[in-house]
């Protein structure tokens, strides 16, 4: 009878997880066309899906669909994506709940990278004055380095911490803290000291905008967040022998060093190479994480690709919002994560963390 039961909830808990990601996926194609046809351009979802499967149509439409609307959904789902798996994957390396990118200070330090690139180094630069003003990265290899390199000092202080004895996760989300403000404190160091329009340059830069990308930005990203996805689904058995502690996953044959510093070595490359195109989108990597545990468990192996859908999700939605919400106004979509992020992230503390 117990292991009936056992079996029972077994099945049960396998077709809750098939369920989460099949209803993601649908809202995923039903968002994605919805953010194809609204805007100041709005286009009959009919007429989208004959511009997508490259049919007669309107020049204006199919450049409004292929160059402006689909890079900018494509980076909205890669992106969110690629911070949700990060969020995810650093919660677990650290066995804390509270680990992202953003609370960190690794998503702070690798916009001080960028900025650095951005400010002092000429890689990059506003074609107006006008809000609306896109920033042409002239160099993007140059601002992932920076934020790349700059991310894993933030990096390596939290995996220094991890290691010391003692350490508790309250300590080390304290630390992130700390470097967040020491890591702002230089982007606002770099502001003082540019010109007017390389200061115009990285504010705007540092909302957070999903639609300063083209194609081959987008490409960028992509090459750098599949592999990441692939490494962390990879590992994910790891990261649920992580949280019987270090001891624990010694014993069943993990490198626990190896399998931790690659971890946060990816999860920084990652959030780097987001961060410096599209600048800080914060609460994504911290609050997707803990929703989907909510409904499916801590379970790597399925938490990792279903963050990845929710993550796309959240990031696509909030930025359709941020585009029609006072239309033809368009709110960075930073603004929009953060108003929804905090609150639902209090809810969630309210609710305690017993799915942890």
């Amino acid at each position: 009878m117990a292991d009936s039961t056992i079996l029972a909830e077994y099945r049960k808990s396998i077709v809750t997880k098939i369920l989460f990601g099949l209803v993601g996926i649908v809202l995923l194609v039903t968002a994605t066309l919805y953010a194809l046809a609204v805007g100041s351009y709005y286009l009959p979802v009919a007429d989208v899906v004959n511009i997508l499967l490259l049919r007669e149509a309107d020049t204006t439409a199919f450049n409004v669909i292929w160059n402006i609307r689909v890079p900018r959904i494509l980076t909205a789902l890669t992106a969110g994506a690629g911070l949700a798996v990060a969020g995810a994957a650093m919660q677990s390396i650290l066995r804390n709940p509270l680990g992202s990118p953003f609370t960190l200070g690794i998503s702070s330090a690798a916009a001080f990278g960028a900025a650095f690139a951005l400010g002092f180094l000429g890689a990059g630069v506003m074609t107006s004055s006008a809000a609306e003003a896109a920033i042409i990265i002239n160099n993007p290899y140059l601002v992932t380095i920076c934020a790349f390199l700059s991310s894993l000092v933030a990096t390596a202080v939290i995996l220094m911490l991890a290691q010391y004895k003692g350490a508790t996760p309250e300590t080390m989300i304290l630390t992130g803290v700390a470097l967040g403000s020491l890591f702002t404190a230089g982007t606002t160091f770099i502001q003082y000291f540019s010109d007017q329009v390389r200061i115009a340059a990285i504010v705007f830069w540092t909302f957070g905008d999903v639609g300063k990308t083209g194609w081959s930005d987008l490409a960028i990203i992509a090459a750098v967040t599949v592999p990441a996805l692939a490494y962390f689904i990879y590992n994910s058995w790891n990261y649920n022998v992580f949280k019987a502690g270090d001891e624990t996953a010694k014993s069943l044959g993990v490198d626990v060093h190896r399998v931790r510093l690659f971890g946060m070595l990816i999860s920084s490359l990652l959030t780097a190479v987001i961060v410096s195109f599209i600048g800080i989108i914060g609460f994504v990597g911290l609050v997707i994480p803990h929703i989907v545990r909510r409904f499916i468990g801590g379970n790597e192996i399925y938490l990792i690709p279903l963050s990845a859908i929710t993550g796309g999700l959240l990031l696509l939605a909030a930025d359709t919002l941020a585009r029609t919400v006072i239309a033809p106004i368009v709110l960075p979509v930073g603004i929009l994560t953060s108003f929804m992020g905090a609150p639902l992230f209090i809810y969630l503390v309210i609710k305690g963390r017993n799915y942890w």
